[in-house]
């Protein structure tokens, strides 16, 4: 795909139908698991790699280049430590706990076995993985105190790192970083951590990447750069500060 098209396909919003799907299939359990699985879809769509138009946790090159920021709270964020009654609750997986940030039924869950912490789902996801897609920080904090690992890669090579980065939260992006996971990480069409917070204008989250050394001349499978997607998306302040930082060094290469 090239030219206007690509830029009006990596411009365009995807709908979280397949993620809704996907839950739905992971809380056919009975009436309470159907019920918790759209409760956890309301959150927006789950983890992975998109593809346009059929599948809002995918992206194929570049056409669809992030997972569109959900406007709908989290559990937390409403100040919610249960949303769901217990029998419901128990009706959930592990990643639809870590994804909601239900984290008393989390701990719960984890006491039943040492593995379970990094435990995968059928596309490889670990409940990190979803947590950080999702922006749930305390999750992810207590998740990585328990031995989670923040250098796993699902199927398809989707990371903590890159879905939190897809999201724009910055805080868990940073808590990755100090575990020193890559910060260049791509997945199977060339997404890197910095692409997806390109595409989705999260300018903190530029920031933070690009003062850890991200690498700004990788290039998606859609052939476009950090810069180029910046431009093309017009997110202007994306610009600025990937320019401010190729100014700081090329200075910082004069003084050498």
């Amino acid at each position: 795909m090239e030219g206007g098209g690509a830029v009006a396909d990596l411009a365009g919003n995807s709908p979280h139908d397949a993620g809704a799907r996907e839950l739905r299939k992971e809380g056919e359990s009975g009436a309470g698991g159907a019920a918790a699985a759209e409760e956890l879809a309301a959150t927006g769509a789950p983890p992975g790699c998109l593809r346009p138009e059929r599948d809002v946790s995918r992206v194929d090159h570049g056409d669809s280049f992030a997972l569109k920021r959900s406007n709908a709270l989290t559990n937390r964020q409403r100040g919610n430590e249960v949303s769901a009654l217990p029998a419901t609750l128990d009706t959930l997986s592990i990643h639809q706990l870590a994804a909601q940030g239900e984290l008393s039924q989390l701990k719960e869950h984890l006491r039943k076995g040492e593995n379970l912490v990094n435990k995968r789902d059928e596309r490889g996801l670990t409940p990190l993985i979803w947590a950080a897609a999702f922006g749930e920080i305390e999750t992810v904090r207590h998740l990585l105190q328990w031995g989670a690992d923040p250098h796993a890669l699902a199927k398809e090579r989707e990371s903590a790192l890159s879905l939190a980065s897809m999201g724009g939260y910055t805080d868990i992006v940073l808590m990755l970083l100090e575990r020193n996971v890559d910060i260049n990480i791509y997945d199977w069409n060339g997404g890197t951590p910095l692409l997806y917070a390109v595409r989705g204008n999260h300018v903190k989250c530029v920031e933070a990447l690009l003062a850890h050394g991200a690498d700004l001349t990788t290039e998606a499978d859609s052939g476009y750069t950090p810069m180029d997607l910046a431009v093309a998306l017009g997110h202007k302040k994306v610009q600025q500060v990937i320019e401010n930082h190729i100014l700081k060094l090329f200075q910082k290469k004069e003084l050498e």
